[in-house]
């Protein structure tokens, strides 16, 4: 009775943790912050969260926030134990980086870049190569609704885009189009990427990607999933948006 008592309260915290990020995504009140010593530091830890987790591997990932004068945006091939918020890379919202630069920043920049300008609503992109997504990735499909925990992402899917050289202008606009009906996409045969209103919240859709490609992947094992339809999605957005917690 006790174990059940208290997984009733995890899946209680769980559905009040998805309503608040619903929510706190779409206010207006999201105001934009200023370049800061704490906001790099926290662009340092989520990388190495991401680490920690699994979800990348060496290098690999990448993360960016939008700041009131351009993007802040994580260095090119810099381990992350050695990553300093000095080091950490400004670039503009509309322009390439300097050539000159002392420092360089990710060779996907431009994909960071992309989803910013297109979607003025985000403030944060996280990019990784976590490996059930990764693996859905190189069959060229995205993710369907095998659990109500897709409509996370804005909709009945995760899509995916076309493969693309990684750090291509092809791949910045197709990851752009994408994120502009969805809060985050498969990069075919690369990875993944996911938007929020802060860094913590593109993680947490990151780590909610990873969690939905491994449930995908183990009911194809196992039979033909049977996926929600737009309907049932549709009811699950209503629900996000009429539940308050209190």
């Amino acid at each position: 009775m006790t174990e059940l008592s208290d997984s009733r309260r995890e899946l209680s915290a769980l559905a009040t943790l998805v309503v608040i990020l619903f929510y706190a995504e779409r206010s207006n009140s999201v105001a934009i912050p200023e370049d800061s010593r704490v906001l790099r530091k926290e662009m340092i830890a989520t990388c190495r969260t991401m680490a920690e987790r699994g979800l990348i591997k060496g290098t690999a990932g990448n993360v960016s926030a939008r700041v009131k004068d351009g993007i802040l945006v994580t260095p090119s091939a810099l381990p992350f134990d050695e990553m300093l918020p000095d080091l950490i890379c400004k670039i503009s919202l509309t322009e390439p980086p300097e050539h000159n630069a002392s420092l360089k920043p990710t060779s996907e920049w431009a994909f960071h870049q992309a989803v910013l300008r297109t979607r003025r609503d985000v403030m944060a992109v996280v990019h990784a190569h976590p490996p059930f997504a990764t693996a859905v990735s190189t069959q060229r499909r995205g993710l369907e609704a095998v659990h109500y925990m897709i409509a996370a992402f804005g909709g009945k899917d995760v899509p995916v885009v076309d493969y693309s050289l990684f750090g291509s202008t092809a791949l910045a606009r197709d990851v752009a189009r994408a994120v502009a009906r969805r809060d985050g996409c498969l990069l075919a045969n690369h990875g993944a990427l996911t938007v929020g209103n802060s860094l913590s919240h593109a993680l947490w859709r990151m780590e909610e990607l990873e969690e939905l490609a491994k449930i995908d992947t183990y009911a194809r094992m196992s039979g033909t999933p049977v996926i929600l339809s737009e309907e049932e999605i549709a009811d699950v957005l209503d629900a996000f948006a009429s539940y308050k917690p209190t």
